[in-house]
């Protein structure tokens, strides 16, 4: 489909720059002209306010976060109350983490910082699009499923809607991730999140559950976690905050495992914390493996107050460290054998692999390999990290 035959969505820019406004149009022309967006302005979260109860066809908010009358984060509070299942993106000076967080914890979808990258903008408006259009569609269908493959479907849908499609790379280092999601969906996801400093933030992350309910709490944990990573620094605490604020209202009785890392790209040094997931595997240079080290966390959601030990260890240049989900090892064979941890960390006898895409599809390639074409029961989910250079 081209763009010009795909849906219009018409967003709404709040931002008391005069010059936002002829900007955004010039930046935003080609997709203006295909019909793509349109585009309305207001300079504070007053005037966004009375655009939004006059015009019903508005699909999400851009907003900056510094406006007099009414700033973005008070305008955040009042598009829940006005509509719940409108999509917010956040704009605010680079290095404003503590509005940012307070902004994500407040129901912001993403966050885009000053100055602005208009090519991150688009990205950034594409993916809250399809994360609300596939929001809308779950909605229609909640009362008129005829099946439950019509519910697996609309699962899927948001599922992939809030995974990364673009990932950080540097001279010295690169990530990449991808999934495979299970006919019967569950609620697996990963996330990169640029940090102060040239740090980079890496999780993922397992619900319990299938279906709706798991997406509907992965979407939660997903955006709970992006705001705490972006205002603390320890991941410890980012997964005490999450944790604390899953078990706070949790009546359906669900969790989600997850491991939270912070990597720094000019030291190799990874910090981390884990809420009851899988191990990593580190792939060494020469070919062997090792397994991150154990640190002490039970998964999220299920008892406020847990403290999260934090491990830490540095890549050697030509490391790549493998984040999976169980969908990995406990893939099975049509003899109902796991794939297991084993298998895994022989992925690469061979020899590292050359990119993290490459270790990506290595890992997939050797599951399907072993389970031969046998139902796949649940999401295969990797997240890969290459430091690059070669071994001293």
């Amino acid at each position: 489909m081209t763009e010009s035959e795909a849906e219009s969505y018409r967003i709404l820019v709040v931002d008391d720059e005069p010059d936002v406004e002829p900007l955004m149009l010039q930046r935003m022309r080609r997709h203006i002209r295909s019909g793509r967006y349109s585009f309305v302005f207001a300079q504070n979260g007053v005037e966004a306010l009375e655009v939004l109860n006059s015009d019903p066809d508005i699909d999400m908010v851009v907003s900056d976060i510094n406006m007099p009358r009414m700033d973005g984060l008070t305008l955040l509070s009042q598009i829940a109350e006005l509509n719940p299942d409108l999509r917010a993106v956040i704009v605010s000076a680079y290095g404003d983490m503590k509005n940012i967080r307070t902004a994500m914890n407040r129901g912001a979808f993403d966050f885009v910082t000053k100055p602005l990258d208009f090519d991150d903008l688009q990205v950034t408006i594409e993916r809250t699009l399809e994360n609300m259009k596939a929001w809308k569609e779950a909605l229609s269908s909640r009362d008129k499923l005829v099946s439950l493959q019509r519910e697996l479907d609309v699962a899927s849908q948001m599922q992939q809607s809030i995974l990364p499609t673009q990932f950080p790379r540097g001279d010295d280092f690169e990530v990449f991730g991808s999934m495979e999601p299970a006919r019967n969906v569950g609620g697996d996801f990963f996330d990169v999140v640029l940090l102060d400093d040239g740090e980079i933030g890496l999780a993922i992350a397992d619900v319990s559950g299938k279906g709706v309910p798991a997406a509907l709490f992965m979407m939660s944990s997903r955006t709970l976690l992006k705001g705490s990573a972006i205002g603390l620094t320890e991941p410890g605490k980012v997964l005490r905050e999450v944790n604390n604020l899953l078990a706070e209202d949790n009546e359906s009785a669900m969790f989600v495992t997850v491991l939270y890392a912070v990597y720094n790209p000019a030291t190799g040094h990874l910090a981390y914390a884990n809420g009851g997931h899988n191990l990593p595997v580190i792939f060494h240079g020469d070919g062997s493996s090792s397994v991150l080290p154990y640190t002490d966390g039970l998964a999220l959601a299920v008892l406020s107050g847990v403290e999260f030990v934090e491990g830490e260890i540095t890549l050697a240049p030509g490391d790549t460290l493998v984040l999976y989900t169980d969908g990995v090892t406990e893939a099975m064979d049509s003899e109902n054998v796991e794939f297991g941890m084993d298998r895994l960390q022989t992925v690469f006898a061979g020899g590292a692999p050359q990119s993290a895409e490459a270790a990506n599809e290595a890992v997939f390639a050797a599951v399907r390999e072993f389970v031969a074409g046998a139902p796949q029961s649940d999401d295969i989910t990797c997240l890969t990290l290459r430091r690059g250079g070669a071994q001293g």
